[in-house]
């Protein structure tokens, strides 16, 4: 990794460019002179400003928080989501991380269940789907229950907690040879499942949810672990035993 921190770096880019799902695309080359102070999508940010003062289209990429937990800045960087920082989402991605004179590769995350909208966007909406089909727990509206009300084992808790930090940025499915959303799903999964909350509806959740994972198209888990080292917060390979756990569990009641 680069060590700069005043000197200005001189990249070259080669950044996707596609008009749509429906066309081909390839990647476009630029050169820049980028600060090691900024963030990876300031450093997009200047390449676009570039383009437009050449009265050129700029590149179409995602973001919103731009402070790691919204999941939106869904870039693979040099064959890698997110870049090459583990747990660190491409918001929170420092030119830093670079050096001087590097090539760098920026593409779109890539899955058959994630479509090229235009450049570097992907529709991520299969993921909506899966959290629609049993994300959630269903409760009457009226005055929240205390803190206390429901005791809950700290070890559970804290499971609860670790699969709850997904984001459902799709890193998982890119990272997977298989494009599966297994991780993604059995963190939502999990999360519920822990919870005395989610309980009234764990079986449903279950067969929902996984039912919906596979209708969308998305690849089957053979353990390669990738996902988990992707994910920008840690989500553990657990979580997919516990759901696997959880769906044949829900199978066998649910006859």
């Amino acid at each position: 990794m680069g060590g700069h921190n005043d000197e200005t770096l001189s990249l070259t880019l080669n950044i996707w460019r596609q008009s749509g799902p429906d066309t081909a695309g390839d990647f476009e080359t630029h050169s820049l002179e980028a600060s090691p102070a900024m963030s990876f999508l300031e450093m997009l940010d200047v390449v676009n400003e570039n383009l437009q003062r050449e009265g050129r289209e700029p590149f179409a990429f995602d973001h919103d928080c731009r402070e790691g937990i919204c999941g939106m800045c869904s870039l693979v960087i040099n064959g890698k989501p997110h870049g090459p920082e583990s747990e660190t989402t491409t918001c929170q991605l420092h030119m830093r991380s670079f050096n001087d004179g590097d090539v760098i590769w920026i593409e779109p995350f890539r899955a058959k269940a994630f479509p090229v909208l235009r450049d570097l966007i992907i529709d991520r909406s299969p993921l909506d789907r899966i959290i629609q089909a049993g994300g959630y727990v269903s409760v009457n509206t009226g005055a929240p229950q205390d803190a206390n009300a429901l005791p809950i084992p700290k070890q559970n808790a804290d499971l609860a907690m670790d699969a709850a930090a997904c984001i459902g940025c799709g890193a998982c499915v890119a990272a997977c040879p298989n494009a599966a959303a297994m991780l993604f799903t059995a963190a939502k999964v999990s999360h519920l499942a822990l919870l005395p909350q989610g309980a009234p509806e764990r079986v449903s959740r279950a067969l929902g949810m996984v039912e919906q994972m596979d209708a969308e198209g998305f690849g089957h888990c053979t353990n390669h672990y990738e996902c988990m080292a992707a994910c920008p917060k840690g989500i553990s390979t657990d979580n997919i035993a516990r759901m696997n756990r959880e769906y044949l569990r829900a199978s066998i009641l649910s006859r």
